[in-house]
């Protein structure tokens, strides 16, 4: 072990070493400059450019490759003119291709960006991290996004008012844009400069050519645009845009005789509002009044046997718009500050309704968000500013009994009819500000959070505040090519007693553990305060080599679940990773880069739990299929949380490689196969994970997809539960055989640019069988078999669900547990029908299907698809969404 640590610190130091290297100058920016026309010059939007006020600029020409041979000619010639007036601005693009009949016109719907396409990207701003990006491709389809930290973000939510049209000509195809200069942000300068892009997709080579040249593996992407000039007397356009909706909803599932809310069908209709108002052209507010989400694709199925909540990520759509902006990362993953999906997440208290007495409840199951408004946008002197504001109603169980007379009259005692809090109304508050400095090379910024709730009922056990506060900063050099990056967290949580003691006791704090002496449990407590932070410096591009280091902590005491999302606190993480990219294509590759990555893990109480070497490489080869892989070692593995508030546990040196190669994307039949290899010492638990993926246009209008994954998880030491003994904690421990198979079909079929059919469906099958019973002897021995002790067949045995252990063997049970077998069949299934009848306004047909179920994790796949699957009746959801956009 010791030489292959050596062997991988010999590796790192030697690529450090090897950075050193002749650094390429920055090309210098081209220009471009427009020409101001009258409001009755404006071109007509044919992509023809027959008018003479199109004379009145000059071409502009010269593109460059930039994947995969950069710098070098394109294969085909791109040229475009700008021109503006009062309220738009706008280009004609011009395409060469010697084969028109060749040019790739794939349908899809808006951002699908397939084919043949040409983007604009403007840094209104010219703050050189933000941009707008407008694509548009060969077959007339729209694509959109914002751009944002200096290109590593690019938000496909959003969802601007443009024309454009596009037409096939003898030499190739044109594109004529007008964009309202409403849908920009840009200041009141009389004579301004802004950031501009353009890049042409050439299909057939997967080629993207870019006018301002652009060096591989640059420092970022908008501060290497060129310059777009002439634009004098701008007037900042204000926006108000206003979309009611209206929606009706039936849905059904499966009757249970007796119970009054489950009579097979409910029905559902309702009205809501979403606006955007331009306070100033920066500063625009988003607001939403019972917003409604029914169209959103449904999540996937997971199960976790680790105990921690699943991130599922945000797809609504007010949420998704421009989330960029509240991004506040604690450290790396997805510990994040602002997790919007706390907001009208699913009630959290329970009601007391009682079977035995022919009670039933109806649980919503998502809190009502009775409204939030976004306060957003950048301005000219560099700040930017976001707030956002939601209220969730109160949440109650109605309890009422069954409509089963003959039933009522069996039972002893009867219950009543009422109603019961579940959640209560509770205000969210999200702030965030950044500034920039240094010509737009250093930022400071910082976030506060807040949440509040008006606790009644028997809802003590919620915190009744939440409080998070942050400050973060940037600063680039060199061209942008190193930075040092850092923030800090500060939280601060309040409640009754038992709420703050679930808290230091939930998994994600675990301050009862057995062995740590840096925490233990108050009850007294009424509040908690924790810090978070992390400092990292790097090199980001600018060459062929990019490296990091750093490191980030979170405080036994942090807790940011309220608004926030954090998997595990009491930790100290350190990291470091370089890369080598080959940028410049040979006889065999377009493309191909190589890294290594090393992190280890501490506690606040010192203890050294984990590190990790990987050595990972990725290659796109010369016909443009593609492979990447890596291999892995961890030599050293402990937890704080396997045993759920028990001793530090330590799991056997793993090691693991992966590997995934895939066929030309650009074809109408593509593929990818995928392997991934885990195996711990002395065989204490391993991985094997198959991916296929396909991917099918058999019509310019047709795109299926299909991708299945199987996954078996043999585990010796799988936690099942605590049972006492002799007043002795008893961590019992078992093997675990776990499978999971899933499959996820997607079927999209293109009308038009503004009509589409989408179809998204995913079984999948979660099946653990538990055996091999112990206990834990050594929690932290290296030795596997002196870390747990397994009961024989006279210490243990199994009757009606039950286990039972005698463990001293004197013929009397010492504790029980139940079975803890599973198979966990879930399936979703969406039908969107969505037509975009004018330009931001659209109607939803959606159909939804979903089934959940459990059964006997003995039976083979086939008798679970059966039983669990294909004899259940599903539940369904038709609904019908109409939205209209008002832009006044």
């Amino acid at each position: 072990m010791k030489k292959f640590v050596l062997f991988f610190a010999f590796s790192f130091c030697f690529s450090i070493l090897g950075i050193a290297q002749e650094e390429t100058k920055k090309p210098t920016p081209r220009n471009y400059t427009t020409k101001h026309i009258g409001n009755n010059e404006a071109p007509k939007i044919d992509a023809f450019f027959d008018e003479g006020v199109w004379n009145t600029v000059e071409w502009a020409t010269d593109f460059t490759q930039n994947k995969p041979d950069n710098g070098a000619p394109p294969t085909e010639e791109t040229k475009f003119k700008i021109l503006y007036d009062d309220k738009n601005i706008y280009f004609a693009v011009v395409s060469f291709d010697a084969e028109p009949d060749k040019i790739e016109r794939r349908l899809a719907r808006r951002d699908g960006f397939e084919g043949d396409y040409v983007e604009v990207h403007l840094d209104s701003n010219h703050d050189k991290r933000t941009a707008f990006s407008f694509t548009i491709t060969a077959a007339g389809v729209k694509g959109d996004e914002f751009i944002s930290l200096n290109g590593d973000d690019f938000d496909a939510s959003w969802n601007p008012i443009w024309y454009v049209k596009t037409q096939i000509t003898d030499e190739g195809w044109n594109a004529e844009f007008r964009i309202p200069l409403s849908q920009l942000r840009f200041g009141n300068e009389e004579e301004q400069v802004w950031g501009l892009q353009m890049m042409r997709r050439y299909f057939r080579t997967d080629e993207r050519s870019l006018w301002q040249h652009v060096l591989p593996n640059p420092p970022g992407w908008v501060s290497e645009y060129g310059l777009l000039k002439g634009l004098r007397g701008l007037k900042p356009q204000k926006q108000l845009e206003i979309q009611p909706y209206g929606l009706a909803q039936l849905d059904t599932y499966p009757e249970e005789p007796g119970n009054p809310f489950r009579d097979g069908t409910d029905t559902k209709f309702s009205v809501g509002l979403d606006a955007k108002i331009g306070i100033t052209n920066d500063l625009t507010v988003d607001v939403t009044v019972n917003p409604d989400f029914g169209q959103v694709e449904a999540d996937p199925g997971a199960i976790a046997l680790d105990g921690f909540e699943i991130f599922f990520r945000e797809q609504r759509p007010f949420f998704v718009e421009n989330k960029n902006i509240f991004d506040y990362q604690v450290g790396g993953g997805q510990d994040n500050l602002f997790f919007s999906r706390r907001i009208g997440r699913s009630p959290q208290g329970y009601s007391t309704a009682d079977l035995s007495k022919g009670e039933y409840e109806d649980v919503p199951n998502n809190t009502t968000i009775l409204g939030a408004a976004k306060f957003s946008g950048k301005t000219k002197d560099g700040w930017s500013i976001g707030v956002l504001e939601s209220v969730t109603a109160k949440e109650y169980a109605e309890i009422e009994l069954s409509d089963d007379q003959d039933f009522l009259d069996g039972l002893n005692e009867i219950g009543e009819k009422r109603e019961e809090i579940v959640e209560p109304l509770t205000n969210y508050l999200v702030g965030r500000l950044q500034k920039d400095f240094n010509d737009n090379n250093t930022y400071i910024g910082g976030i506060f959070t807040s949440v509040n709730r008006k606790l009644e009922g028997n809802l003590d056990f919620l915190r009744e505040s939440a409080y998070t506060g942050g400050i973060d900063f940037k600063h680039n050099w060199n061209d942008r090519k190193y930075y040092i990056k850092g923030d800090f967290v500060l939280s601060n949580v309040n409640g009754s007693e038992e709420a703050i003691l679930n808290t230091q006791m939930s998994l994600t704090h675990l301050f009862q553990r057995e062995d740590a002496s840096h925490v233990s449990v108050d009850p007294t407590k009424t509040s908690l305060t924790g810090t978070g932070g992390m400092l990292e410096f790097g090199k980001q591009g600018g060459g062929n080599w990019t490296y990091n280091i750093g490191g980030n902590w979170r405080s036994p005491e942090l807790e940011l679940n309220d608004i926030g999302f954090l998997r595990q606190a009491d930790r100290i993480f350190q990291y470091a990773n370089v890369t080598r990219e080959f940028n410049i294509p040979t006889s065999w590759y377009r493309y191909a880069e190589i890294g290594f990555e090393q992190f280890s893990t501490y506690d606040f109480e010192g203890n050294y739990n984990r590190i990790q070497f990987e050595l990972k490489g990725e290659i796109n080869y010369k016909n443009n299929w593609w492979s990447d892989g890596g291999v892995a070692y961890k030599p050293r593995i402990y937890s704080n949380t396997v045993l759920r508030g028990g001793p530090r546990w330590r799991w056997s040196d793993e090691h693991f490689f992966y590997f995934f190669s895939g066929t030309d994307r650009t074809k109408k039949l593509s593929g990818t196969l995928g392997y991934v290899y885990s195996q711990a010492k002395q065989n204490n638990f391993s991985m094997r994970r198959y991916v296929v993926r396909l991917n099918y246009q058999p019509i310019n209008a047709l795109n299926l997809s299909l991708s299945t994954e199987y996954q078996i998880n043999p585990n010796k030491t799988q936690y099942v539960t605590q049972q006492d003994f002799v007043g002795t904690s008893r961590y019992i421990m078992s093997g675990i055989d776990q499978e999971t198979l899933s499959a996820t079909l997607r079927v999209n079929y293109t009308f038009n640019p503004n009509l589409t059919l989408q179809y998204y469906g995913q079984p999948s099958i979660a099946r653990g069988k538990y055996s091999s019973f112990n206990y834990v002897n050594d929690a932290t021995a290296e030795n596997l078999n002196d870390r747990v002790t397994w009961y024989n067949n006279n210490q243990i045995s199994f009757e009606d669900g039950l286990y039972s252990v005698d463990e001293n063997q004197d013929g009397t049970t010492d504790y029980s547990f139940g079975d803890p077998n599973f198979s966990f069949v879930q399936y979703r299934s969406n039908l969107v029908l969505r037509w975009e009848y004018i330009p931001g306004s659209e109607i939803f047909f959606v159909w939804s299907q979903g089934i959940t179920s459990f059964g006997d994790a003995l039976n083979d796949f086939s008798t679970i698809l059966d039983e669990q699957l294909f004899s259940q009746q599903p539940e369904n959801t038709f609904l019908i969404k109409m939205t209209y956009r008002f832009v006044l």
